[in-house]
């Protein structure tokens, strides 16, 4: 085998890899050897003042548009209400968020409205140390929790064991409020599924996760993806990150495939950024941990060079073979950009939903990548605008790390 094929399909084969074969090996793994018993945890607290105090932390920049319906929200949990605060942390003082939550009627609601605006991570680094609770709720100001998320996140931390619960993300059409939850979503929550009894999930979703208030270190300023680092850092203190699909929260999708694109690229920035600080964890020594990230996340974010590769010597190799799966290879490219240029409806759509989403996905990690090596990816949060919205009362759309 010359160089040009050996280039060829070792890429291929880390991608079948990655897409195909891992979310196969980590189902069967996690079936075979699960974490703890493998079972939900039992449920121990009998009376309301049993429950842990708990601080929900929402953090919000330009968001007078919706975080009234957000406190109301979060104020019609089911938990006990004398076992809850609720914290906005205002990231400069840019519309009216700040004024809204501090004349909200309601004791439990804190406001820490900051000046300047500095980015998520410094909010977070600046409001934790201030929230009474011993377990944290993180969450952001446009997302709509269920009435029993709250209980369902903080039953597990009755285990000592465990560090972090990461709850269940819906996305919602931003038009018709209807539920958007398509195959690679389906995917990626499968994935979430699998890790988490194998005892490897990989960072939270941003919208809704829990951890034990003492676990979280302040994270650096410039952080891109701060959910992923900071449910990746229990894992270096040794602790468990548990998923628990039944704790459900609710949020709106990118308004716009560039919204979408936008979000996909600061994901794969933050990927890049998040590596070293997490080096440890891809030491093999690190047994199961070590596989999942590796595979789940390492390999995959270097999926746009093993594309290119796998395209470039293609077109180099002369047999019929390599004829055969040229052909696959652009009638493949070939549906994933009709997914962007003509829009399909119908049989048709269906057909290159799947090769747009990957394309697009994988371009976006090219791009993020890109962005962070020339320094053109900060960790500030960028505004869209959500449908029927102006720029004014904009929301902030965080790139949780749910994929890539």
């Amino acid at each position: 085998m010359n160089p040009l094929e050996m280039t060829f399909w070792i890429s291929v084969t880390v991608i079948a890899y990655v897409y195909l074969a891992y979310p196969l090996l980590v189902w069967a793994l996690s079936r075979l050897f699960p974490s703890g018993d493998g079972r939900r945890q039992p449920f121990v607290y009998r009376n309301s003042d049993d429950w842990p105090f708990v601080s929900l932390v929402i953090s919000a920049y330009r968001e007078e548009s919706s975080i009234l319906s957000r406190l109301e929200n979060a104020i019609l949990c089911d938990y006990p209400a004398d076992r809850f605060e609720i914290i906005v942390g205002v990231d400069g003082n840019e519309d009216l968020t700040g004024d809204l939550v501090r004349e909200f009627n309601d004791p439990r609601v804190r406001l820490l409205q900051f000046p300047v605006r500095r980015g998520k991570a410094s909010v977070l680094n600046d409001v934790i140390p201030q929230a009474r609770g011993e377990v944290l709720i993180l969450s952001d100001a446009n997302t709509d929790m269920e009435p029993s998320a709250m209980r369902k996140l903080v039953q597990h931390f009755s285990d000592s064991t465990v560090g972090g619960v990461c709850g269940r993300l819906i996305l919602k059409d931003s038009t018709t409020g209807s539920n958007v939850d398509g195959a690679y979503w389906r995917y990626e929550n499968f994935l979430k599924e699998c890790e988490g009894r194998f005892g490897t999930l990989l960072g939270m979703n941003g919208a809704i996760y829990a951890i034990r208030k003492p676990l979280y270190q302040p994270i650096p300023a410039n952080t891109i993806i701060d959910d992923f680092l900071i449910g990746m850092r229990i894992h270096l203190r040794g602790q468990r990150l548990i998923y628990e699909e039944s704790a459900v929260a609710h949020e709106e999708t990118a308004p716009s495939i560039s919204g979408e694109f936008h979000r996909r690229a600061r994901i794969g920035a933050g990927g890049f950024q998040s590596l070293p600080k997490l080096a440890r964890l891809l030491n093999p020594f690190r047994g199961r941990i070590a596989l999942a990230f590796w595979s789940h996340k390492v390999l995959r974010w270097f999926c746009p060079v093993l594309l290119l590769a796998a395209m470039a010597s293609n077109l180099l190799l002369d047999s019929p073979l390599y004829h055969g799966l040229l052909a696959l290879h652009v009638g493949f490219y070939f549906l994933a950009a009709s997914g962007v240029v003509i829009r399909p409806r119908g049989a048709f759509a269906r057909l290159v939903r799947l090769p747009t989403m990957f394309v697009s996905m994988n371009a976006a990690l090219a791009v993020g990548f890109v962005r962070l090596i020339a320094g053109r990816q900060g960790g500030t949060w960028k505004r869209t605008v959500r449908e029927n919205e102006s720029n004014v009362g904009a929301c902030t759309v965080e790139p949780h790390e749910v994929a890539p």
